[in-house]
């Protein structure tokens, strides 16, 4: 791969958004790494691609996974251009009844590895001083999220790490941006995964992947596709959390019906 190539890293990229990015950013002359656990996945989406792929099959729950992938693309590619990290899943039902292996896991791939790979990747960014950053949070981070409680903080998280990174970048007159996408539902496997189906319009992962990266190039930072969910952000601000915790908790209750 020529390392004067754009090179944009994707991970949760076998499928959903973090794929339909990757398609998005192959179009716009990217070069890539996918990484995901589904190594046939990444494959049927290599043959798709008119870019120069690599695939990498990892399970980022693993936290030394994570550093073991930021070495290996490091040593083998240098500097990247784009980081998106994508990987994550969710999780129903009453925190008493949920499981906690499966919670641990989400809290390791959707917080800790979004930690270290924003971390690393970034610390090399700062050094060429360019560079992006997408994180993908969700309109959950604005939100409390009883009857998925471990997924809509673990959004928080990624929302507020993202926040306050780009203020320090700002503060440092950096050149390297940050952006965070929060959307509302879309039509992904993340529903299955989770055991949930959602009740309000769900935009498609296309359209979502089209918009953040018109988005994240423009070094826009907050991403937030739709109306609907445009609107669900401002009003979490102005509405108590204790009525929002009402309304999430009617809503999450319809996912099962």
């Amino acid at each position: 791969m020529n390392k004067k190539s754009k090179l944009a890293l994707v991970t949760g990229a076998s499928s959903g958004i973090g794929r339909d990015i990757a398609r998005e950013l192959a179009q716009k002359n990217y070069n890539l790494i996918l990484v995901a656990r589904d190594y046939q996945k990444l494959e049927e989406l290599k043959k798709q691609l008119k870019a120069q792929i690599t695939i990498i099959q990892m399970d980022l729950s693993n936290n030394e996974n994570c550093k073991k992938l930021h070495e290996e693309v490091k040593n083998k590619f240098g500097n990247i251009d784009i980081l998106v990290n994508n990987a994550g899943f969710g999780e129903f039902g009453f925190f008493t009844e949920t499981n906690l292996e499966k919670e641990i896991n989400l809290i390791n791939t959707n917080i800790i590895a979004v930690h270290i790979l924003t971390k690393l990747f970034l610390k090399d960014m700062q050094q060429q001083n360019y560079g992006n950053i997408l994180n993908v949070s969700s309109i959950s981070g604005f939100l409390p999220g009883p009857l998925m409680a471990a997924y809509y903080s673990s959004k928080s998280y990624v929302l507020r790490l993202s926040q306050s990174v780009r203020e320090e970048l700002k503060k440092q007159n950096s050149k390297v941006k940050i952006s965070v996408l929060c959307p509302g539902p879309v039509r992904t496997n993340f529903n299955n995964v989770a055991g949930v189906k959602f009740s309000l319009h769900s935009l498609t992962s296309e359209y979502v992947a089209r918009y953040t990266v018109d988005k994240m190039l423009k070094n826009k930072f907050l991403i937030i596709p739709g109306i609907t969910i445009k609107i669900t952000a401002f009003a979490s601000k102005i509405i108590p959390s204790s009525i929002l915790s009402k309304f999430v908790y009617i809503s999450q209750k319809r996912k099962k019906e």
